[in-house]
């Protein structure tokens, strides 16, 4: 199953996610200024050099849609060629679209990211409005070789407005916690860990260690590294020596060279820094 590929990857190479966030700003100048490029070049050609650079030491990629729909057809291109070529690499990518509507508006969701051109192996998903907007994901899962990751507590200074309130004595994302819990049950791997996984910051982790006693088969995506505030030291109040997480970092990784290094050597940094940053996990573990 998809999700034991990740658990094991997770270990061997280390708990890290680089998220793709790549904005214009990020690529560096060798590529940015060359003119015999276009948009959709210069985002891809970064977002390659980038991958093949840190694949050996990497669990993951996440690839934040918006970041290229905000350059229309051309990004969306971008957005494509970079799935398709982690695919190509067999490495795991997830598609952070966050889509949360149901019925039959859901289902072209899981048809447009699951096949396709804009195929993934995990998405993202918005649970807000409950099973309908989650089911139609299923039939996907089915295979063993997708899954999903749900918003449970998020990594954003306003995710208590919503997410802390109490509902029958215990806050919302315990409550999401235990349905993500419930509906991965039908997708669990042979690592123990359920093919449906939970979207939780590491900023928060009093909270974080809240959602572990109810989540036992739950495998975390773990925004809120570096940038954010999180840190290793806050990873080690929450998860052993097995952790069952990937670690994301954007904007701490892929933008690590800026007013460094605007050659091709950009990505040495991007390799050192996230060699600091698996050393920052792994030591409080």
């Amino acid at each position: 199953m998809i999700i034991d590929k990740l658990y094991e990857l997770a270990n061997k190479r280390g708990p890290i996610c680089i998220g793709l966030d790549t904005k214009l700003d990020f690529i560096p100048g060798y590529i940015k200024n060359n003119n015999d490029l276009n948009i959709t070049d210069k985002i891809f050609l970064f977002n390659k050099t980038v991958i093949d650079n840190t694949f050996d030491i990497t669990a993951c990629y996440k690839v934040q849609i918006a970041f290229y729909e905000a350059h229309g057809v051309k990004g969306l291109i971008a957005y494509q060629k970079t799935l398709s070529y982690i695919k190509q690499k067999e490495g795991i990518v997830i598609a952070d679209i966050k889509r949360g509507d149901i019925s039959s508006t859901a289902e072209q969701y899981a048809k447009a990211h699951f096949t396709g051109d804009f195929e993934a192996d995990f998405l993202t998903i918005n649970p807000f409005m409950g099973i309908d907007a989650i089911k139609p994901y299923f039939r996907y899962l089915d295979s063993g070789e997708k899954g999903l990751f749900i918003l449970a507590k998020t990594s954003n200074p306003s995710s208590k407005d919503f997410q802390e309130l109490k509902a029958n004595g215990k806050p919302l994302f315990i409550h999401i916690t235990q349905k993500i819990e419930e509906w991965g049950k039908k997708y669990r791997g042979n690592s123990g860990y359920n093919a449906i996984g939970s979207v939780v910051g590491l900023t928060y982790p009093d909270e974080f260690l809240m959602i572990k006693k109810h989540a036992q088969h739950t495998f975390f995506l773990i925004p809120g590294y570096g940038k954010q505030g999180g840190s290793g030291k806050d990873l080690a109040k929450i998860f052993d020596k097995n952790i069952n997480a990937v670690i994301n970092s954007s904007r701490g990784i892929i933008a690590a060279h800026q007013g460094i290094d605007e050659t091709k050597n950009f990505v040495k940094i991007t390799r050192q820094k996230i060699m600091e940053m698996k050393k920052d996990i792994l030591q409080w573990l």
